[in-house]
């Protein structure tokens, strides 16, 4: 076995270590345990990511792809020393914490909704899982010490929708004429019990309302994402994109105000609502169903755009799921959101589109915000390329979490799709609601380094929000409600993910301003349609690589104008 072997073993029992992760992965691993909480179990997996630095440090020279490769492992190893080590005040964040309900739902879900195997196999695992969820709570509550307070009301959002699931799966079992079903119903109703007990004792428990990194911890979570910019060029960054997107807003709002014979003075709120009713989508007699099956004729319209020009290369065994967010989900999914494909498992690479529907919400599925909302989450975007690193040969750029690749190739799409005339006469109409969306990027970034730092003045991007609240969240929800007009509903759902997922939400900005600049740099002597799809072609192939290592890579091969200059 060569050095490189012997890196790609460990990483392999580091990604394989928890048990919803085998799931997401498609390892037929642990599938019959929830994930372990304890500080045991904390000790074995980051004595699993120092085999693997070590055996990255072991590799000597490599090629150019696998000398990236263990970059990636390096990567994944650190940052989760990192993650399980952040502290303040004395007590580590993931004691600060509580996720047993998304612990035990997750993978939960995924064996019910996109495991091929059996029925009899798939609730088998789950009967087993659900055994285990009063461990689950008890080694939970053992670990916290003052939770933060939002935290914990998101964690009882969640327990408090887990009836939905329980009740899906015991349908589901008779429906199959599970022979255990019994024992299946006997298990839900302890696990009911053990979550009402959990529930109580959380709710006594001290808490906290600081959760910021620091300034110090910050720099060192974005690095170990693999983004190579400092906060402060992120924060410029942004503080462009809002100039320039008010710009191409306001000139676009000039279009629409004339073209529907609207008072001058009429707002970009004003007129964001108008387009909402104008363009509402059909719900006939309250049935929200219908706003899924609207997502699934759009997501055949846009393939069908894609075909008739060979835009992009679409991998031979793919598929797409749309379906409605489930409730348990729904705390951390405002809008729209994507379950990629199991990377580890052959054969199709399937991804779940969830969409969370109200009344409340509907103005967040238009007519114009469908399509755009279909390019982001599946072809050309999040399943598209997530499908086709799926099937990369090699693991670490089939699972790596390049998130500002990820979430650059989608923002990016949705500006290029409307520049081909994707929708006709209604371009300005999609690009205004587009734009609109969009502003939440920056939002999203100035927010992140907010909650990452508790540094206000990164709430500075241009506009008029003053942040004086002593609550974070009043301070960035003023901001998101400001740039976006979003409704209170999703503002709190983004805000939710927001707090917890530190270093994610800037991705989408940070890769959108990185994956344009990697095209306009693009070397292709073709048309400019030829360009666009050698740019497409080689983006995708990369697999799941940060873009600076995309543009590394790029350089390598001289497909960029500075690599010949």
């Amino acid at each position: 076995m060569t050095p490189f072997d012997r890196l790609s073993s460990a990483y392999l029992a580091l990604i394989s270590h928890c048990p919803n992760a085998c799931v997401e992965l498609g390892l037929n691993q642990q599938l019959d345990h929830l994930p372990d909480p304890s500080e045991a179990n904390r000790e074995v997996l980051l004595a699993k990511a120092d085999a693997v630095i070590q055996a990255a440090q072991a590799c000597g020279e490599l090629p150019f792809d696998e000398a990236q490769d263990r970059t990636l492992m390096k990567l994944t190893a650190e940052r989760i020393h990192f993650m399980h080590s952040l502290s303040k005040e004395g007590r580590r964040r993931d004691q600060s914490l509580p996720r047993a309900g998304e612990q035990i739902s997750a993978g939960i879900f995924l064996l019910m909704s996109r495991d091929p195997r059996p029925d009899d196999e798939r609730l088998h695992n789950i009967l087993n899982r659900l055994a285990g969820v009063p461990a689950l709570l008890d080694a939970t509550l053992a670990q916290l010490e003052r939770p933060i307070a939002r935290w914990v009301a998101i964690e009882q959002e969640t327990l408090d929708a887990l009836p939905d699931l329980f009740d899906s799966l015991q349908q589901w079992a008779e429906s199959v004429a599970f022979t255990e079903r019994e024992v299946l119903a006997q298990r839900i109703a302890k696990a009911r019990q053990a979550i009402a007990q959990y529930l109580q004792a959380l709710s006594a428990l001290p808490t906290a309302e600081d959760f910021a990194l620091g300034e110090e911890q910050a720099r060192r979570l974005v690095a170990l994402s693999g983004i190579e910019l400092s906060l402060e060029s992120i924060h410029q960054h942004t503080r462009e994109f809002v100039a320039d997107t008010l710009d191409s807003l306001e000139q676009t709002k000039t279009r629409l105000v004339a073209k529907y014979d609207l008072p001058p003075q009429t707002s970009q709120d004003e007129l964001h609502q108008f387009l909402n009713r104008q363009f509402a989508v059909a719900v006939p007699d309250g049935r929200l169903e219908a706003v899924i099956e609207r997502y699934q004729e759009e997501a055949a319209r846009i393939q069908a755009f894609i075909n008739a020009s060979d835009l992009f290369p679409l991998p031979d065994d793919q598929a797409m799921t749309i379906m409605r967010t489930p409730e348990f989900m729904a705390p951390m999914i405002p809008a729209g959101a994507m379950m990629q494909p199991a990377a580890m498992t052959p054969g199709t690479k399937v991804s779940q589109i969830y969409l969370t529907l109200s009344e409340a919400l509907l103005d967040e599925h238009t007519e114009l915000g469908i399509p755009v909302m279909m390019i982001h989450e599946g072809i050309p975007g999040h399943h598209l390329q997530l499908a086709t690193a799926a099937g990369h040969n090699s693991v670490v750029r089939r699972v790596f979490p390049a998130m500002e690749l990820a979430e650059g190739w989608t923002t990016m799409l949705e500006d290029y799709m409307l520049d081909l005339g994707y929708m006709g006469e209604l371009t300005d109409e999609a690009r205004f609601i587009a734009k609109r969306d969009i502003s939440r990027l920056s939002a999203r970034v100035a927010i992140d380094l907010y909650f990452m730092t508790g540094q206000p003045h990164y709430l500075d991007i241009g506009y008029p929000v003053t942040p004086d609240s002593d609550d974070p969240f009043e301070n960035a929800g003023r901001l998101l409600k400001a740039v976006t007009g979003f409704t209170d509903a999703r503002v709190q759902g983004e805000l939710n993910w927001y707090s917890q997922e530190a270093g994610y939400p800037m991705c989408y900005l940070v890769g959108n301003v990185l994956m344009w600049q990697l095209k306009r740099d693009f070397l292709h002597s073709g048309s400019e349609l030829e360009r666009d799809r050698a740019f497409h072609r080689e983006v995708l192939e990369s697999g799941n690589l940060p873009l600076a290592m995309i543009r590394a890579r790029f350089a390598q091969r001289g497909l960029l104008r500075d690599s010949q200059e």
